[in-house]
């Protein structure tokens, strides 16, 4: 059974950082993307940043850029999310999910983990 399981979300003041991760288990990931995406309430799910397990290269929202760091960890199968610079309007249910090509669009998306909640207080 296919599981990805985040965990790392919570409560910070404007400008904060957390450390997202995503573990994954019951089947080879070695072929997918890994991506993470967001939804705020009443609003669409949107894309954040993905990672190639094999290759390691990386894709990125323009409103993240330079401030969210996507990486993985092979060994532990684990991918993380780290954000820093933390505004109000980053906050939202984190969802870790595995897929394909293009790594940016969330319907060639085919696993998705429960979603963790990140908050930035203003």
């Amino acid at each position: 059974q296919v599981q990805l399981v985040e965990s790392g979300g919570g409560l910070v003041q404007a400008g904060g950082s957390l450390r997202l991760s995503c573990t994954a288990s019951g089947r080879t990931f070695s072929n997918y993307r890994m991506g993470w995406f967001r939804q705020a309430p009443g609003k669409e799910r949107e894309f954040v940043a993905a990672i190639s397990w094999s290759s390691g290269n990386t894709y990125y929202a323009d409103s993240v850029k330079g401030r969210f760091t996507i990486s993985r960890d092979n060994a532990k199968n684990t991918v993380y999310l780290q954000t820093n610079s933390l505004k109000p309007e980053d906050t939202a249910v984190y969802y870790c999910a595995a897929g394909f090509d293009p790594a940016t669009i969330r319907s060639v998306y085919v696993y998705w983990g429960q979603g963790t909640q990140v908050t930035a207080l203003s």
